[in-house]
């Protein structure tokens, strides 16, 4: 269930005042994911703007994937939050929901210690049975999860993943040390470390670039897998291209205003405060497109 290419979806809104959620587009999108290849459905995440979702948004979008996944692929809840007590409400009622693992990032605004954190996750992990993704992304909460964390997390049971999206080899090249001979196994986070992340021995990648490129992305794996290397540097390189597009806004409008463009499916704008692209943008971007031939 750790393997392969999983997709952090983004979360699909309306354009209406209320920035409501559109399921018509969530079905139009994991139809497209599932079709093309991908290992699972990851809602809520960076790329799903959990953080602009109150936790009763979180909980239908929630319900609603479960539902149209329908078993096809694992779906992975992200249900992390800055207080304990609302992760672990999140967790139970994902589990209740029917969410196949969890994803639970460290809390953020605040820095944790590690016996803190050591703490959070434990206490998460003990108020459900499904297995539990860490998520480690430095960059944008302000702690990393050390390999000395994680090597005490991974003696809970249903800890059984991490997702590393530090950037960093020497971390990932860590936790994937300390996690030999567990039952913990190591995703890449960083859509750019992602074959040197596999060569190293993680298991697999959530990929945010999925959600576009998703045949480069579902090769790239099966490429190296099948020990074709060349080829699949050439497809870790041919990501760059959508990467440098990123970064003409803020996470997530390129890569939502590029499903779109890509007609993919009609996942609306980023919520506010972040702001819509500009028709100079939408050039670049659709010149990206054609770089991809969508």
């Amino acid at each position: 269930m750790f393997e392969g290419i999983i997709t952090p979806i983004v979360t699909p809104f309306n354009r209406d005042d209320e920035e409501t959620i559109n399921i018509e587009a969530m079905h139009k999108l994991v139809d497209h994911l599932i079709s093309h290849g991908i290992s699972g459905i990851f809602p809520m995440g960076s790329n799903g703007e959990f953080h602009v979702l109150d936790s009763k948004e979180k909980m239908y979008f929630a319900k609603e994937v479960i539902k149209y996944v329908d078993k096809r692929v694992p779906v992975y809840i992200g249900t992390g939050a800055c207080s304990t007590k609302e992760a672990v409400k999140l967790s139970k009622e994902a589990e209740k929901l029917g969410a196949d693992a969890l994803s639970v990032i460290t809390p953020y605004f605040i820095k944790p210690s590690e016996d803190e954190l050591v703490e959070y996750y434990t206490k998460i992990a003990n108020s459900v049975n499904i297995p539990i993704i860490l998520y480690n992304i430095p960059k944008n909460t302000g702690v990393n999860i050390s390999k000395e964390v994680l090597k005490r997390l991974s003696k809970i049971s249903n800890i059984q993943g991490i997702k590393d999206s530090s950037g960093d080899l020497n971390n990932l090249r860590d936790y994937i040390e300390v996690t030999k001979g567990t039952n913990v196994h190591v995703l890449v986070g960083s859509d750019s470390k992602i074959l040197k992340g596999l060569s190293m021995g993680a298991s697999g990648a959530i990929a945010g670039t999925s959600n576009l490129i998703t045949d480069t992305l579902v090769e790239l794996y099966k490429e190296y897998e099948q020990g074709n290397v060349k080829r699949a540097e050439q497809l870790q390189q041919d990501i760059e291209p959508l990467r440098a597009a990123l970064k003409l806004g803020t996470v997530p409008s390129i890569l939502k205003r590029s499903i779109e463009l890509a007609k993919i499916a009609d996942v609306g704008p980023a919520r506010k405060p972040v702001s819509v692209t500009t028709s100079e943008v939408d050039k670049e971007i659709k010149q990206m497109l054609n770089h991809y031939g969508i």
